[in-house]
C-alpha cells in the first residue's frame, strides 16, 4: 500500500512511501494473546455477577417467606397448635433459605476472589472499583426456632 504523507507545514511532495499492511506472526500472536486475556477476565466478571444475581435471588425469597411467616405469626397468637406447626414449618424453610444465602455468598466470595486472582495476573492492580461495583452483602443469622 502507497501513502503519500504530509510534510511539516501540511504540503505534500510528490515522495510516496511504501506501508507494509501484512501482520507477521508475531502481530498475530500478540493479537490472539489480547483476546483470550479479555476473554478470561470477561468470562470471571460473568461468573461472579451470575453468582450475585443468584444471591440476590435468594436474598427476595427470604424476604417473601419473611413476611408471610410474620403474617402467619400474627395470626397464630393463641391459635390451634395446628396453625402453629404451619408457622414453625414456615420458620424451618426461612432457617434454611438462610442457610442457603450463606452458602451462596462463599461462592460469591470466592468468585469475587477469583476475579481478583485473575486481574493481578493480568497485570492490573487497583481494585477498589470492582469492591463497590460487587459489594458482597453480610451474612445472616438463622432464625431462633421455638
Amino acid at each position: 500500500m502507497w501513502y503519500n504523507p504530509p510534510q511539516p507545514g501540511g504540503r505534500f511532495t510528490g515522495m510516496s512511501v511504501m506501508i507494509n499492511t501484512r501482520k507477521t506472526t508475531q502481530d498475530i500472536l500478540q493479537e490472539e494473546m489480547l483476546r483470550e486475556r479479555a476473554a478470561v477476565l470477561a468470562r470471571a466478571g460473568e461468573k461472579l455477577a451470575a453468582a450475585q444475581e443468584k444471591l440476590l435471588k435468594i436474598e427476595a425469597e427470604i424476604s417473601e417467606a419473611l413476611s408471610l411467616w410474620r403474617c402467619r405469626g400474627d395470626e397464630t397468637d393463641g391459635a390451634a397448635p395446628a396453625e402453629a406447626e404451619g408457622a414453625h414449618r414456615i420458620l424451618r424453610e426461612i432457617n434454611a433459605k438462610i442457610q442457603a444465602y450463606n452458602r451462596q455468598r462463599e461462592l460469591v466470595k470466592t468468585r469475587y476472589y477469583y476475579l481478583i486472582v485473575t486481574r493481578e495476573a493480568l497485570g492490573l492492580i487497583h481494585h477498589q472499583r470492582l469492591a463497590e461495583i460487587y459489594r458482597i452483602p453480610p451474612k445472616k443469622q438463622c432464625l431462633p426456632e421455638p
